[in-house]
Order: C-alpha cells, then structure tokens, then sequence
C-alpha cells in the first residue's frame, strides 16, 4: 500500500479505479487503485481474476499424458511445461539421467523456446512503450505501428521469434502443443533437412539477437533517470544455476542471491524445493505468493526470470551473451540491477545466448541418431524443474501403483512474481498517478511495469481453499441489479 487502510470504512470513501484488462500480457488480470479526493493513491494491486485448476485435474489422468495436457496451461510458453512434466516423470519411469540424445534433443526445443517467447515479448509486446513512450498515442502502441515507424527492428523480431518457433515445430513436432517429449526421453530424431534449414539461418539469428541487446543497451544509456529508477525496489532474486554457477536454462541447483548481491543459498538440490519454499494466499487473487521459507513472507519474497537469472550465475556459456551479460553488470558498477525495466535488457542477452546455443547444437550428430530413450528403476514422485522464459518453474507429481497421478504441485513462473509485480505497481502508483489526474497514459504506466514481468497470467493461476467469489447481476444497458459476495 502506498498509504495505510486502518478500517474498512475509510475504503468505502475511497474511489476505485480499475485497469481491466491489463493489456499487451498472457492472460487475463486487473489492477484497482483506490484513490481518496485529492488524488492520492491509497491502494494499488494486481488482481489475477481467471481460475485453471490443473493440479486439481491432473489427478487420475495416467502419467504418460501428462506432459501433454500440462501445455494446455499456455500456448505462449507450452514447451516449459512440456519439459518439466517430462523432466519430472523421468524419475517415476527411472530414466535418471537420460540419453544424450534424447537431452540435446530437449535442450534444442527449450532453447528454441526461449528464443521465441522473448522475441514475442519485447518486440510485439514490450517494445511499443519502449520506444515510442508510455504516454503516446494509444493506437500506435502495437507491432504495427513499430512496423512503420521502425520497420527494420518489426522485420528482425518477427524474423527472430519465427525461427525459433521453427526449431520448436522441428524438435517437438507442432509449433505449439508438440508431443516429442516423453517419460523416459524422445520419440523422434532431428530430422536432416530440418537441421539443414536451420543451420542456414543461424549466423543471421545471432547477428539480429546481438542487435536487440543493443537496442535496449541504448534506451538505458540514453534515459538512465527513467530507466534505472521506473518501479524500482529491492529483493533476493532466484534461479537455477550449472554446478560451476554457469546460467542454464535447463538443469541444475537453485541459487538465492540477496538484494545486495550476496549468495544466501547455493546448489539447492531442486529435489528440496518443498522444504525450501512456502506458498502463501491472499483472499484477492488467484495467484499464490511463493516466498523463502526461512526468511517469511515479509522478506523471503523473490524475483525470477531474465533479470534474476543474468545477475544469480557467475558467467553465460557462450561467448557473445557473456560479453553484454559483463556489459550489462559494468553499467551499474557491479550493483546489482532491481529496476523491472531492466529485465528487457536482460531478456535480450538471454535470446543472444538461447541463439548461440542452438547454433551450436545444431551440429551435434546426436541430434540425428542415437538412443532416444531409457529407464531403471520405478519410483513414485517426480520434480522437474527448468527455467521457462518467465523463471523457474516447478512440475511434481506423485504416481500410484496404478500409473495414475494421484497428487501434483506447480510452482509457475509469474507466481513466484507475483510478490514483486505488486510492488512494482505500488512503487509506479506512488511515483506517478499519486496526487495527479488520472489519464491513458498515467495509468499505461502501470502496464508497462507489470510487462516488464512478461507474466504469465493464465500459467499462473490457481488456488489454495475456499476463495472469494463475486456474483453481480446487470440489465441490458449495464447497470447493477443485485450483487453477492461469498468472503474466503
């Protein structure tokens, strides 16, 4: 809150103004300020008011069609939830660790994937603000209108996120909701042709990957008392890390570095993750509040995502995203960067690395034969866990002796954000709208800090026991004819 509610009385003073819905985002939310005569911002949150209870009807469905099911969370960022469920079920079949073929094969799609769902954000999304101004006119706020003010960035980002839609529809078999990966490996080889096409476009897909880094490197030089301070605040900030702390987006341990840049936690086996986070519920959203067990849910809230994972590894593994990654640190002497804005520059760095990555793989003969799959041993739980454009994301499942699923547990993304959104819509209320007459583009404010996030609204919902529910009854012409409210 921007300025302490003592009772419910002083609320129903209050006027209430909603941004419904948040706009240029996956899924659907609201934010309400609640704003007293002169102006002043009392309240401001982000509402997540769509429910999907997956956890809920996942169970009794036979194991082995989870990792398809599980991508009708998303058609954004369906291969996230392909690959964790997959990753997961590994271990209920035994195939801990896979083959090698059947890993490349893997990382190639997620990596493609990375590479679309940031072109997709910061291009067709993020970049109209960016680059036209959070208060300019609301009709060129699109991709078309940065087509035709900046057709050169529209050509390379909808060239950019178009190939790595292609690597998926290779590696998974369809560009959304594929089936390749399977309990246990994959069920199909990179085909020659399709390696070939590929091949043939990744110089090119690099060169324009390096050059979005320095597009959005030049927005921040050029505007650093916007850019370093638009919904700043601070937080520790979560992701998977290699065991030389090296990023990777597809495997490893868990890394919780402080505010200050301090490691608080390091090679947290993802096995723990239960004993390691808590998740909290408030009665005026469908998304939980993840948060560090140990430190409460005043303190021990945290950022994942591009921004998170950039600053938590000690180096990129590939040479051109470790460059700007050493440039990106280099701009704010070392510190560690807790504006949201600063997560499209690191979304940039990270599509420059998926972009090198996938280049390099695509000359691994492993891609095009090899064993594809494998198992041991039977087990009974399973968890997953990978970086998904978003952050890192959770899948867990407990299997009977039935081969169905009788228990699951999520942890998406823009979940373990939400905590950090809602600050950052505090933070722009108070700095912004407070004391002002509301306007487009005052309140547009508020959406880019929430797209700062790229949230997945529709990933992250769901609910812990009883939640609120409202009913409201309207004629015709709109207006209220009777309205129930049943309380959490």
């Amino acid at each position: 809150m921007t300025r302490d509610l003592e009772t419910a009385a002083q609320r129903d003073t209050l006027k209430r103004v909603a941004i419904d819905p948040v706009s240029r985002v996956e899924g659907h939310g609201k934010v309400t300020l609640l704003i007293d005569d002169d102006g002043h911002v009392h309240e401001a949150r982000l509402h997540i008011v769509e429910f999907r209870g997956f956890e809920a009807f996942i169970e009794g469905r036979p194991y082995w069609e989870v990792p398809v099911i599980v991508q009708r969370l998303c058609g954004i960022c369906p291969v996230s939830h392909h690959l964790a469920a997959a990753k997961a079920l590994d271990a209920v079949v035994g195939a801990r660790p896979i083959t090698a073929t059947a890993e490349k094969m893997r990382r190639l799609m997620h990596y493609g994937q990375i590479m679309q769902s940031h072109a997709l954000h910061f291009f067709h999304l993020s970049s109209p603000d960016l680059l036209f101004g959070f208060e300019s006119e609301v009709g060129r706020r699109n991709i078309v209108g940065v087509a035709e003010a900046y057709p050169e960035v529209a050509r390379q980002g909808i060239g950019l996120r178009r190939y790595g839609q292609q690597v998926i529809e290779a590696t998974a078999g369809k560009r959304i909701h594929g089936t390749s990966a399977v309990p246990g490996g994959i069920h199909k080889h990179l085909a020659r042709d399709d390696r070939d096409r590929l091949r043939a476009e990744a110089d090119t897909m690099v060169a324009w990957a390096q050059e979005a880094v320095h597009l959005v490197r030049r927005l921040h030089e050029a505007a650093p008392g916007l850019y370093d301070v638009f919904g700043r605040f601070e937080s520790p900030m979560l992701s998977l890390v290699r065991a030389d702390g090296a990023m990777d987006l597809y495997d490893g341990n868990l890394r919780l570095r402080g505010a200050d840049g301090g490691i608080l936690h390091d090679q947290v086996p993802v096995d723990r993750y239960m004993d390691f986070i808590t998740e909290a519920v408030k009665p005026w959203s469908y998304m939980k509040f993840p948060y560090v067990t140990e430190m409460g849910p005043e303190q021990g809230w945290y950022k994942v995502g591009p921004l998170a994972r950039v600053q938590t590894c000690d180096f990129i593994p590939s040479p051109l995203a470790e460059a700007e990654r050493v440039a990106f640190l280099a701009y704010s002497d070392g510190k560690i960067q807790h504006a949201p804005l600063a997560f499209h520059w690191a979304r940039m760095i990270e599509m420059l690395h998926a972009m090198e990555v996938i280049r390099d793989l695509l000359d691994d003969p492993d891609l095009l034969s090899g064993e594809r799959m494998t198992q041991g041993v039977r087990g009974q739980n399973g968890i997953g866990v990978i970086e998904a454009p978003r952050g890192t994301l959770f899948h867990h499942y407990a299997v009977n002796e039935d081969d169905l699923v009788s228990w699951c547990n999520l942890i998406v993304s823009t979940t373990s954000n939400n905590q950090a959104m809602n600050t950052a819509v505090r933070e722009v209320a108070r700095r912004y709208l407070d004391g002002k007459t509301l306007t487009e583009g005052l309140l547009n404010h508020i959406e880019v800090a929430i797209r700062a996030f790229d949230p997945c609204l529709s990933c992250a919902t769901h609910a812990l026991g009883k939640m609120p529910l409202v009913l409201e009854l309207c004629d015709t012409h709109g207006a209220l004819l009777d309205r129930r409210v049943r309380q959490a």
